[in-house]
């Protein structure tokens, strides 16, 4: 039984990379819909990410006594990669009940929604992040070669995302209380996570319960720590990997059993 879940979801995952044209299409038309009319489109929240960056990073350099030249640039992209991560935790409860029509009406892969919402939010990141290096500009910091390992950081914690947002989608699907307590959550881990407090600020002894055992400080921190010229621990990576693959077998079974439910759920 399990295989035979698991062979659904695989059929149906590459069914809908397949089409890879349909889901990049869906993704630019809901960026293009969501600031229709605007003349600054999605950079408006790139302008209010900003001031709310230099904001915080003026006002916490200061309450934590730590250097505008070294906070800044880690609460910048802390902020940006952390918006990331939630929107698409946040948005993927909602994949395949935003698609219900959709899904009801034309007989499409469902991977088809949960991808689109992840492009669509590579799309905000791809705006997002050029603030990045205007902030490495302003307090004159360079960005070494080391910056590229968070290549792979990216690809794997996209990965460890979708798995946890596919999952979400067939819950949400079924329980629509449920997308207002991973937002709860999702809010929560925000200030459990080192976003606006550099892990250094605190002791040790917190450090190994927040940090250590905290799996989005993991997934952030191979994102992270190489855009700020610091190396990812061997557990940063281990944690990642095994959530990767782990995690991605388990939600895979998990959709592949339900996945036939999930259109009268809707």
């Amino acid at each position: 039984m399990q295989n035979n879940s698991f062979s659904i979801a695989w059929l149906d995952l590459t069914a809908a990379v397949k089409r890879y044209s349909l889901i990049t299409l869906l993704g630019w038309q809901d960026i293009q819909q969501r600031y229709r009319r605007s003349t600054l489109g999605p950079f408006w929240l790139t302008i209010s990410m900003s001031v709310m960056i230099g904001a915080i990073g003026l006002v916490f350099s200061q309450v934590f006594k730590t250097p505008t030249q070294d906070f800044l640039p880690f609460i910048a992209i802390g902020i940006i990669l952390w918006t990331f991560i939630s929107n698409i935790i946040i948005e993927g409860c909602l994949a395949f009940i935003a698609a219900e029509n959709i899904i009801k009406q034309l007989p499409i892969p469902l991977f088809v929604h949960l991808l689109r919402m992840v492009w669509r939010n590579l799309l905000t990141l791809g705006h997002n992040i050029l603030i990045f290096p205007i902030v490495l500009i302003i307090v004159g910091k360079p960005l070494g070669l080391i910056a590229l390992l968070s290549i792979p950081g990216f690809i794997l914690a996209t990965i460890n995302l979708t798995w946890m947002a596919l999952i979400l989608a067939t819950v949400c699907a079924r329980y629509r209380d449920m997308p207002q307590i991973v937002a709860s959550v999702i809010q929560v881990m925000f200030y459990l996570t080192p976003i606006i407090w550099m892990p250094k600020t605190i002791s040790a002894h917190v450090n190994s319960y927040l940090l250590d055992l905290n799996p989005a400080y993991h997934l952030l921190e191979i994102m992270r720590a190489p855009l700020l010229g610091t190396m990812p621990t061997t557990t940063n990576w281990l944690v990642s990997i095994a959530m990767a693959v782990i995690g991605s077998l388990l939600a895979l079974n998990f959709y592949g059993n339900y996945r036939r439910r999930i259109a009268y759920w809707l």
